[in-house]
């Protein structure tokens, strides 16, 4: 074979050097060859050679946009006083006591920036790194995750608590298995009695084996006919009936929304109410093998969360931030006590923060220049502060980070390759953590 001598780019990129190949002549005597030297040569330059330490990933979603101001980035236009957390140096919000004691296990970013100010928009884009098309349905965060990782212990790999705005929560132009398990109005959220999946759930008077039974049953009536018409819808439709059918008759799938396994102290502990218990369901989720799942604060179907056009002091302390600070500490402690932290990721984020200035109702607008989130666990490190706003609050001052750097950050936390792209429509190559400017996110080197 003739080396492009003539080219150094080339032969640097594709062909070993002198030094080189010095050092794979020496390695017959390990007992490795040349396919041994490049797979170790690769893995070594992936940062891939460790077992990754997330297999899970739990995000708290606070839909509406919570003002950074007043809870992780509090200035002196805030209408709140920042305290001293159990991390020497960070402080946060008088809103957060319980949170402030476990800052050790989660990091604040500081400078987060989104390309819209509206919340449909705002939203698509914090699940997706994308803001919405007419051509393209971009996969969301949780979707990737459940098409890189596959489902465990047959509990399905992505779960939300709410079904309202799904456009931003599904599985966009990849396969439409790894779309949310979503939790409807019907469905029981209530730790005073046993939790139930409408979806999920037989009717009295069927059985477990009478559904068996009909299945077996439908498959007999129709094989005549597939014979003659076999084709990959039929393959599809079979292997979701199977997952159907798995996730009514599963027990793991039945032993996760099992509340009676809990102790009251540890349902007091989240808190009594939808958020809490819905933060508490989401623990025993990822513990029972669940790859994502999504949190929401408040119903995104039924009002505007942390929308605090009006009165956002009062709405802040009397109704949005005490379900959050109850719930969130308890997730923190409840997984570390369980061995859980370490395996699994807490977010906690809106699509934007607020506005620096109060407006004549009292309250904050929409704000994707400058805002807030935090995250830690699954070897993700605590007790960080990443970049920073200016003195108000209002723009980035250090570091700009976006969602795609947020996403390519729990990617490689989860041991998923986060500059993979995937082939949408056009076959277009798409990163599946992207950045403004639809340019690749980078892992955030102060947390990975």
């Amino acid at each position: 074979m003739k080396l492009p001598r003539d080219n150094k780019e080339v032969w640097s990129h594709h062909f070993l050097g002198r030094r080189d190949l010095l050092k794979v002549g020496a390695l017959g005597y390990l007992g490795l060859n040349l396919r041994d030297y490049f797979q170790l040569s690769n893995v070594m330059a992936s940062g891939l050679n460790s077992e990754p330490k997330a297999k899970s990933c739990i995000m708290i979603w606070l839909f509406g946009g919570p003002s950074h101001l007043d809870t992780w980035d509090v200035k002196g236009n805030s209408g709140f006083k920042p305290i001293s957390t159990n991390v020497p140096g960070i402080q946060i919000s008088e809103l957060l006591p319980n949170v402030a004691k476990n800052m050790d296990k989660l990091s604040i970013i500081r400078s987060m920036k989104s390309e819209s100010n509206e919340h449909s928009e705002g939203s698509y884009y914090a699940m997706t790194g994308h803001l919405p098309t007419t051509t393209t349905r971009f996969p969301s965060v949780g979707s990737i995750v459940a098409k890189e990782l596959g489902m465990l212990n047959e509990v399905p790999a992505y779960v939300t608590t709410s079904r309202g705005r799904l456009n931003c929560r599904s599985a966009g132009f990849i396969s439409p298995q790894y779309e949310p398990l979503s939790l409807t109005s019907s469905d029981r959220i209530s730790s005073d009695q046993e939790f139930k999946v409408a979806d999920l759930t037989l009717p009295g008077d069927i059985s477990i084996d009478a559904l068996e039974s009909r299945q077996s049953f439908l498959k007999l009536i129709d094989q005549r006919y597939r014979q003659l018409e076999k084709n990959a819808e039929f393959a599809a439709v079979d292997a979701y009936d199977e997952r159907a059918l798995n996730l009514i008759i599963s027990p793991s799938v039945k032993k996760a929304f099992d509340f009676s396994q809990e102790s009251n102290k540890t349902k007091e502990a989240y808190g009594r109410d939808k958020f809490g218990q819905g933060t508490l369901l989401a623990r025993r989720l990822v513990e029972a093998g669940c790859r994502f799942v999504t949190v929401d604060g408040f119903d995104p179907g039924g009002g505007g969360g942390w929308d605090s056009h009006v009165n956002n002091d009062k709405q802040l302390k009397e109704n949005l931030v005490p379900p959050l600070d109850k719930a969130l500490s308890a997730l923190l402690e409840d997984l570390e006590s369980r061995g859980l932290l370490e395996s699994t990721i807490v977010m906690v984020m809106g699509e934007f923060g607020r506005t620096p200035n109060i407006n004549p109702g009292r309250g904050r607008d929409h704000w994707g220049h400058c805002w807030s989130m935090a995250l830690g666990g699954g070897g993700i490190k605590g007790g960080q502060i990443v970049g920073a706003s200016d003195e108000r609050g209002a723009y980035v001052a250090e570091r700009l980070v976006t969602v795609g750097d947020v996403f390519a950050t729990v990617y490689k936390a989860m041991g998923i390759d986060w500059t993979k792209t995937y082939l949408g429509p056009g076959r277009r190559p798409i990163y599946i953590a992207n950045s403004i400017g639809d340019k690749q996110g980078e892992p955030l080197h102060e947390l990975v």
